[in-house]
């Protein structure tokens, strides 16, 4: 009995990611897009927050006294950018997809337009949502967060970083897109880069930004649709042409 219930327990799990499949392709009916579900995973880091851990982790850490000597730490190690944990890792911007892939599970979608459908919103907060998007020679971090800036009234957060430096960041343009029931909402911006911290991103507002009614207008039956767009930003495309 105890193997007949989780069989069935997951057809009954693989019934609904091809339902919600379906639905984001419905919504996003553009021929080419791929649709990425992703499920919310409920965040173990924000008390303190991801760049306050970092600073109390070098001031208050027990290792060896040599990692304390300015001169010996190399500046071109980076924390781990995976905004769900308070990962004690440190490593070099070329092996961060790696580790994000291999440690945290994160999945990776390529091509230039993708759909990110978050599901079950209606979770208390704080809930992130998160999948990597490589696209044009680079991977991108896409962080869809619900968290209550204030007390008592949750909004969802959705940023795309750079896994690379903010002169890289600089060279592109992300698209984050909903649409239901003829309604449209758009944001673009410039990516950041994942060295600038994702809770600082979303400090400053600099982002998506829905409050909990807005959400539900585009959400469908508890599942966010979310079109993703990167294109090379102008400045980028003169340089290539000189």
């Amino acid at each position: 009995m105890l193997f007949f219930t989780q069989c069935f327990g997951a057809v009954l799990d693989l019934i609904h990611l091809r339902f919600q499949h379906y639905k984001a392709k419905r919504v996003f009916s553009a021929a080419g897009q791929l649709v990425c579900v992703v499920n919310p995973t409920h965040s173990l880091k924000y008390a303190p927050t991801r760049c306050a851990a970092a600073q109390t982790s070098v001031e208050q850490s027990v290792l060896p006294p040599c990692h304390h000597h300015e001169a010996v730490h190399d500046p071109q190690l980076v924390p781990c950018t995976c905004p769900l944990f308070s990962c004690p890792w440190e490593g070099h911007l070329e092996v961060v997809v790696s580790h994000l892939r291999q440690t945290h599970r994160i999945n990776i979608l390529q091509g230039a337009e993708i759909v990110f459908l978050a599901t079950d919103m209606h979770l208390p907060a704080p809930t992130d949502w998160i999948i990597m998007h490589s696209c044009l020679g680079h991977q991108f971090l896409l962080v869809l967060r619900k968290q209550e800036k204030y007390e008592g009234h949750p909004q969802f957060f959705a940023t795309m970083m750079l896994i690379g430096t903010p002169t890289q960041a600089d060279n592109f343009t992300y698209r984050l897109e909903l649409n239901r029931n003829q309604r449209r909402l758009k944001w673009e911006a410039t990516p950041r880069s994942v060295l600038e911290c994702v809770d600082s991103v979303i400090s400053d507002g600099d982002c998506l930004v829905l409050n909990t009614s807005l959400a539900q207008l585009f959400s469908d039956n508890g599942s966010l649709a979310i079109g993703i767009a990167i294109t090379t930003s102008k400045v980028h495309n003169a340089e290539d042409e000189m």
